[in-house]
């Protein structure tokens, strides 16, 4: 049996340190508006070193190995998404088994367009092969989720990711061009087709979320219309993950452990592997299985199950010879959207309170960084921040 992960209290930054991972590139070194510096994470320069930054190691607890493959079930949902009841019942059975236990599982014929992947993760690759003063350019602003991010080093100064990310909004009623929009925005106009293919991406990614929410509902005994309309005119979250290779993998942790703070997590991973899932006391492993997509259950969603559904504690690990990309969609209610469980699963004691998408996202990129109790912590935290 291995250890349970450490939590983290670990302060946010509230605003940048003046302390570069790199002292000697300070040509990297940038300015933000309020006239302070900044940590910038430039893996091609830190390869070169023989050792990792000290910001980059992790508690020995959170590195344990995994040896084991996790038992979790590859779904095809070809039958249920052709309205087979029986191939129905089945997905619904292999669905509550896993969310009950870890909270992990993957899909296979799910509908989405392989060819729109490939574009997706082309898209991925033109954007973190930038120069780092090009994707600087679409640096994360102070107080804003959009944008990218080296190592997360605007909001952290220790337990640092060995990862880049690029975050962008998704809204059902938004503008039907808003992560084009977005992507000009920031990078200029020669990124329009990249936000326009990550818009098709995004809308794909929507509509297999609106069908995983009935399996789920179905799953559980509910009527799928309360999640329909719990996710409907939904503010969801894209993000693209590039993992460089490291030097000392043993030390870092491409994402530390935790569990996602959203509903629903849709990833789609390439061949490399990684993604390691925590149960039974023990760290497993995932093994990427072709055009499969990987679900886990968010502490959103665990709240709105009653804790009937396990949100998914899961991390990233690094290896030394070869960079990992994955693509992360999350699903998110309309910020005001009370979460709450439907009756049916209200017949024994209520396991969290009533609290919103908007409070839950405030606590964690304001006061709390996600890690193995987000929701408990959470839950301590709203009783001194009711809900008016």
């Amino acid at each position: 049996m291995g250890n349970t992960p450490q939590t983290h209290i670990v302060p946010m930054n509230s605003s940048p340190t003046s302390v570069l991972l790199l002292p000697t590139l300070d040509h990297l070194k940038r300015v933000d508006a309020n006239g302070g510096g900044c940590m910038v994470f430039d893996s091609s320069h830190l390869r070169k070193q023989a050792r990792i930054p000290s910001q980059f190691i992790w508690p020995r607890n959170d590195r344990l190995s995994a040896i084991d493959e996790l038992e979790a079930p590859i779904i095809d949902l070809q039958g249920f998404l052709h309205g087979d009841e029986t191939s129905t019942l089945d997905a619904a059975k292999l669905v509550a088994s896993a969310c009950t236990r870890h909270g992990f599982f993957q899909v296979t014929n799910h509908g989405v367009d392989t060819s729109l992947v490939r574009e997706a993760f082309a898209c991925l690759d033109e954007f973190f092969l930038l120069p780092l003063n090009e994707k600087l350019r679409a640096r994360r602003k102070p107080g804003s989720m959009w944008g990218y991010a080296g190592a997360h080093t605007d909001r952290f100064s220790s337990n640092l990711p060995w990862k880049e990310t690029l975050s962008f909004g998704f809204d059902d009623a938004g503008d039907k061009a808003v992560v084009a929009d977005y992507m000009k925005s920031q990078l200029g106009n020669e990124f329009e087709q990249m936000g326009l293919i990550y818009q098709k991406y995004c809308e794909a990614m929507r509509k297999l979320s609106a069908a995983i929410v009935d399996l789920l509902a179905i799953s559980m005994g509910v009527d799928p219309s309360y999640f329909r309309d719990f996710f409907d005119e939904s503010s969801s979250i894209m993000r693209c993950n590039y993992y460089p290779s490291c030097q000392e993998p043993e030390l870092a942790l491409g994402t530390g452990p935790h569990t996602d703070p959203t509903s629903l997590t849709i990833l789609q991973q390439d061949q490399v592997g990684g993604l390691e899932v925590f149960t039974d006391g023990q760290w497993k492993m995932i093994s990427p299985v072709r055009d499969a997509l990987v679900i886990n259950i968010g502490d959103t969603f665990m709240a709105l199950s009653n804790g009937m559904y396990k949100s998914c504690l899961h991390r990233a690990v690094v290896n030394s010879h070869r960079e990992r990309r994955s693509l992360a969609f999350f699903l998110c209610p309309r910020s005001d959207k009370m979460v709450r469980p439907p009756v049916e699963l209200c017949k024994t004691d209520r396991q969290y309170p009533n609290f919103t998408w908007a409070q839950l996202l405030q606590f964690t990129q304001q006061h709390y960084r996600a890690d193995v109790r987000t929701l408990q912590a959470f839950t301590q935290w709203l009783g001194s921040n009711p809900i008016c």
